[in-house]
């Protein structure tokens, strides 16, 4: 599946910051537009046919896991993940670290 590069892909790193700057510079390397990477916050989801990109696996990521939003529905907010608890989403590519 070929990704939409014009669309925002909303970056989870899961608090390694350390990992930000690696995480942005591998989206780049794939196409994504810098700014387009937006920084995932619990208060604010994304819209169906946007992307995730997730560090994974926690909390020693050595990939970033690609995920399409399918269907957002409003949820009571839930700890870290927030609004997100909402989203469905399917996985698309990985990228290594």
């Amino acid at each position: 599946m070929s990704l939409d590069n014009t669309q925002t892909i909303y970056l989870f790193v899961h608090g390694r910051m350390d990992l930000m700057q690696k995480s942005v510079d591998a989206l780049v390397s794939k196409g994504f537009s810098k700014d387009k990477i937006t920084p995932a916050v619990p208060t604010k989801v994304g819209q169906i046919g946007e992307y995730m990109a997730m560090l994974w696996m926690p909390p020693n990521p050595d990939h970033i896991k690609i995920q399409k939003i399918t269907k957002v529905e409003p949820v009571e907010p839930q700890g870290m993940i927030g609004l997100w608890k909402g989203v469905s989403k399917e996985d698309i590519t990985t990228i290594p670290l």
